[in-house]
């Protein structure tokens, strides 16, 4: 009798479970999975707020830009941190304070948020990676502490005003190393100790989060073979590889379509060689040629999407919002008349 009676419970948990499972639709079943990022870094935003810039929806009204990218497909924010910013409005501004306040209107909208550290008090890039001021003339030890120190303060003030980012990269566009020049990849035995530490400040305030280390020409195979193949062999620690992808800067002919196939093959390569995930956190195209970039931009989300076993997490626009007008800068999705350009509906 009892046998009977557990195999009755059984045969009435199955069918019940058959009954129900049509009701589970498949975005349900899926709603766990992570949504592939579609981002842009808007650290500009705040200063063209405070500056009196206006934007407009595509309807001509006036709108909140989060409001605009959201409705445009934007689910990420990418916001760099610069150590000691002066106020210069095109390359100022980007303190920790003014990094974590954007960090919770970000997390109010819903969105997604990467934190960029530029380890220095103004842009980081390959041509230029200058220690903070307040870092000069420390010894190695020292410096390794500092940049420990500062990533450690910036992601405990985001924790405690409730925001976890999802993705960090230790350094901006580091092809040639960061904090010179201790940390060039002249010496990697030093890089990587100060990308180990980067890495550890994060993990200890934030142990989910995912650490990114940022490589511009991301078309470049060979380039980013001899530099990861030296990450790897000097033990520096990150969990993403990240490229960025500006068609505009490559040398010779600027048309995507003689690079796009290179760097699809890239993304694959290094994600395959080195057992990692891989995102394009910086693209950009003419914001005069519209269309030109909007095709551009849907094969760049093609080619990260097509990365095996969903390991392409996603592409972010740098400064979409920036538009010429206020920034100088032409490789924005922003129109003189305040509104998103038809380049932005890539992201939809």
């Amino acid at each position: 009798m009892k046998t009977s009676f557990k195999s009755l419970i059984i045969l009435t948990l199955l069918v019940g479970l058959l009954f129900i499972l049509p009701f589970f639709s498949k975005d349900s079943l899926q709603a766990k999975t992570p949504k592939f990022a579609k981002g842009a870094d808007i650290g500009w935003l705040p200063q063209m707020e405070a500056s009196g810039y206006t934007f407009y929806n595509e309807k001509g009204e006036k709108e909140d830009c989060f409001k605009i990218l959201k409705d445009h497909g934007i689910n990420s924010i990418r916001l760099r941190t610069f150590v000691n910013p002066s106020d210069n409005r095109a390359s100022g501004h980007c303190s920790k304070d003014e990094t974590v306040a954007m960090a919770v209107r970000a997390k109010q909208w819903g969105m997604r948020v990467m934190i960029d550290f530029h380890y220095s008090d103004s842009w980081a890039d390959p041509a230029k990676q200058v220690k903070p001021k307040a870092w000069e003339g420390h010894d190695f030890l020292q410096l390794l502490k500092d940049l420990n120190d500062y990533t450690f303060v910036v992601m405990s003030a985001l924790k405690k005003v409730g925001v976890t980012p999802e993705w960090v990269q230790v350094g901006n566009e580091i092809r040639t190393g960061m904090v010179y020049p201790e940390g060039h990849t002249d010496n990697w035995p030093q890089l990587a100790q100060l990308i180990n530490k980067g890495y550890d400040a994060i993990k200890a305030v934030s142990p989910a989060t995912k650490v990114i280390l940022h490589v511009d020409q991301g078309n470049n195979k060979p380039l980013f073979k001899w530099w990861f193949d030296a990450a790897t062999k000097n033990g520096a620690k990150y969990d993403i590889i990240g490229v960025s992808y500006y068609p505009y800067w490559l040398d010779g002919n600027p048309d995507y379509t003689l690079s796009i196939n290179d760097l699809g093959q890239n993304l694959i390569d290094i994600s395959t060689n080195y057992h990692k995930e891989v995102m394009v956190v910086e693209v950009g195209g003419e914001d005069f040629k519209i269309q030109n970039t909007f095709d551009m931009l849907k094969a760049v989300l093609e080619k990260v999407k097509a990365v095996p076993n969903g390991k392409g997490l996603g592409v972010f626009y740098w400064e979409p919002e920036g538009a010429r007008s206020w920034s100088h800068y032409g490789l924005s999705s922003w129109g003189d008349d305040g509104r998103p350009t038809k380049a932005l509906d890539a992201f939809k």
